[in-house]
């Protein structure tokens, strides 16, 4: 099974990005937690290109776009909050960050990211994460968390090459 970018199948991208917001806001509701206007926006932000958006990025079209006066802190305190809440996932190659495609559940990130084009596409096989899990315990290690990256490259850039 080949797997493309959300960004490149099919589907209405804004009903894609209220889903997400609207799901965020169940998601806050339902843990007692506030999803701040800032907080939305920026995860708004990172949903609308499915690729992985930088916090300076974000920081710039919240500038630019919105008008607002943001600090680098203000937006990196917003991306905090939603990487704790399960929201987004942090990618650590492009020290970037994506909207989390199953927020609802508690999950490992495992990503296969395009070198040229820096898609990034959400994996989740349990079967990757148990053996991680193991292999950590078999020499005395004790997992916290797990970020998987996998870099390559994409269907559409292999086939534009």
């Amino acid at each position: 099974m080949i797997l493309t970018p959300l960004a490149s199948r099919p589907h209405d991208h804004s009903r894609c990005v209220s889903q997400a917001l609207a799901e965020a806001e169940n998601i806050c509701s339902r843990q007692g937690l506030r999803l701040t206007t800032l907080r939305k926006r920026v995860l708004e932000l990172v949903w609308q290109s499915h690729k992985p958006l930088g916090a300076y990025d974000i920081l710039a079209v919240l500038s630019e776009a919105d008008g607002r006066r943001a600090a680098p802190p203000t937006v990196y305190r917003a991306l905090d909050f939603l990487l704790e809440h399960g929201l987004v996932h942090r990618i650590a190659s492009l020290n970037a960050f994506v909207g989390c495609n199953q927020p609802e559940h508690a999950h490992q990130g495992q990503f296969l990211i395009c070198r040229q084009c820096h898609a990034a596409i959400e994996l989740e096989q349990t079967a990757i994460s148990q053996a991680i899990v193991a292999a950590a315990a078999a020499v005395g290690f004790s997992v916290d968390s797990q970020t998987v990256e996998v870099v390559g490259l994409c269907a559409g850039c292999r086939e534009a090459a």
